[in-house]
């Protein structure tokens, strides 16, 4: 909620500038609605939500102005207007902090639980359990992965090769069967007549183990003569890996998968209905890199038509194998904040899967408490305003965005936010530029009347381009 200081004079900007008429004098102090969510509870038509900033918006196409909002309101804030409209619930969009010229309106999230408990004892009303915001206690929080140092990498593709769980994913940028610089074939060769992609026909036996093992199907054989088809020419493309975040295992519905020693394990014997028990937790993988593999194995000599697969073991093997020293062990760090690109566009709130991150206008504040880093945050952010370890990306594919003129109370909270200049202003309404708008929902968030019509939808950034193997992520 927003509080006023003992500074406030009673000048009444704050009153003319709050879009749903939240705030009102009460001995000449500026007092508003406190966002305690009783009005929310109580709703009999579910016309009042949450949104990400933590206040709470009427959605005026549900709304039937019963009252039962204005009757259990516990400060009297809540008032139906003679048209319906349901006014004096805070949508905290910030704009009475704003206005205050003399910085007497101050954001309660920024107050410690005390002062936001003293405050309220204060008003000698009857008020609801309340849950008051508390900063966190952990100022950052780590986890242990291997992660790819991209400067040294040649998306050679040995790490991916030699993964025992099919955890790594390359994208490369170049036409299938052309060699990769893997050298697994030289890895393969029975009589050492591979090297550096060099055959020596006087050692060949013609084994074929080379074309066999190639990932990229870049050996060819033609009258009994091995060729390997190279381009002199550097990979382009990208590298993503698990990250060991073990989000997985919380959304996983089974006990075949579970941490030991903080390590990830899977029992294949245990996990009796693969795609029940792991529906939820390949759809929240941050990497997209978790699947299952539907190519049959023998468990205790009885045949299991698919498995589990993409999860990282910390079993060390990329890191050996990498011939430029780019896969390490690396202890991943966040204190919680988003950098200046950050649009308070609210998508972090939306995806994050512990519904730990609160939206304010100036960035974000994440209870790091509760926080495990598995950068799903991060992997959403349009701005890439969140430090992340992987270049897993999500992007918007197609989606749509419109604002309903009835609903539309012309705040103009969203010409404000916007930083694509997508929203327009026709004098007496908002429109939305679609050629200009990305989808980002900044609008939608703050939007205090809920007039936007808004949805869309996410695609790996690294879906259309072809993988090492053939496959796309």
């Amino acid at each position: 909620m927003f509080l006023s200081t003992n500074k406030c004079q009673g000048l009444g900007k704050c009153i003319k500038e709050c879009p749903t008429e939240a705030i009102r004098l009460i001995n000449n102090k500026a007092f508003s609605c406190i966002t305690c969510g009783v009005c929310y509870r109580e709703c009999p038509n579910h016309a009042i939500y949450k949104n990400k900033y933590g206040g709470y918006v009427v959605d005026r196409a549900k709304c039937n102005g019963c009252g039962v909002c204005q009757f259990n309101c516990p400060i009297g804030s809540i008032k139906i207007s003679e048209d319906g409209r349901v006014k004096g619930i805070c949508s905290r969009c910030g704009r009475c902090v704003d206005s205050c010229g003399i910085n007497a309106r101050v954001d309660g999230f920024d107050l410690i639980k005390d002062k936001q408990l003293n405050y309220l004892k204060s008003l000698d009303a009857i008020l609801p359990s309340y849950n008051t915001h508390c900063p966190s206690k952990t100022k950052e929080v780590s986890r242990l992965s291997v992660v790819t140092k991209y400067e040294d990498c040649t998306l050679c593709g040995r790490c991916q090769y030699y993964c025992p769980t099919d955890a790594i994913k390359l994208n490369v940028d170049k036409a299938g069967s052309i060699c990769n610089h893997c050298n697994v074939c030289e890895d393969v060769c029975p009589t050492g007549a591979m090297k550096d992609r060099i055959i020596n026909y006087d050692y060949c036996s013609l084994c074929l183990n080379c074309l066999k093992s190639c990932p990229n199907d870049a050996i060819f054989i033609d009258n009994y003569k091995l060729t390997i088809n190279q381009l002199n020419q550097k990979n382009e493309g990208s590298i993503i890996s698990c990250i060991n975040c073990q989000l997985c295992v919380d959304k996983s519905n089974t006990e075949s998968f579970k941490l030991m020693d903080n390590k990830l394990r899977y029992d294949p014997q245990k996990d009796i209905d693969t795609f029940k028990n792991f529906n939820q937790a390949i759809e929240s993988c941050p990497t997209s890199s978790l699947h299952i593999n539907n190519n049959s194995i023998v468990i205790n000599n009885i045949l299991k038509e698919n498995f589990l697969e993409g999860y990282c073991t910390m079993c060390g093997n990329c890191v050996k194998v990498c011939p430029n020293k780019a896969r390490v062990y690396e202890t991943v760090t966040w204190n919680g904040k988003a950098n200046d690109k950050c649009i308070s566009c609210g998508t972090c709130v939306e995806v994050c899967p512990k519904d730990i991150i609160i939206l304010k206008k100036e960035g974000i504040e994440v209870n790091l408490d509760e926080c495990i880093l598995c950068e799903t945050c991060a992997v959403y952010c349009p701005t890439d305003a969140i430090k992340k370890s992987t270049l897993a990306k999500k992007i918007v594919i197609d989606g749509f965005n419109d604002v309903d003129s009835k609903l539309c109370i012309y705040c103009k909270l969203c010409l404000d936010i916007c930083k694509e200049d997508a929203i327009v202003d026709n004098g007496d309404s908002v429109s939305v530029d679609d050629d200009k708008c990305i989808k980002c929902g900044a609008c939608k968030n703050i939007c205090p009347s809920n007039a936007f019509i808004f949805d869309r939808n996410f695609v790996n950034k690294n879906q259309t381009l072809g993988c090492l193997n053939g496959k796309s992520n």
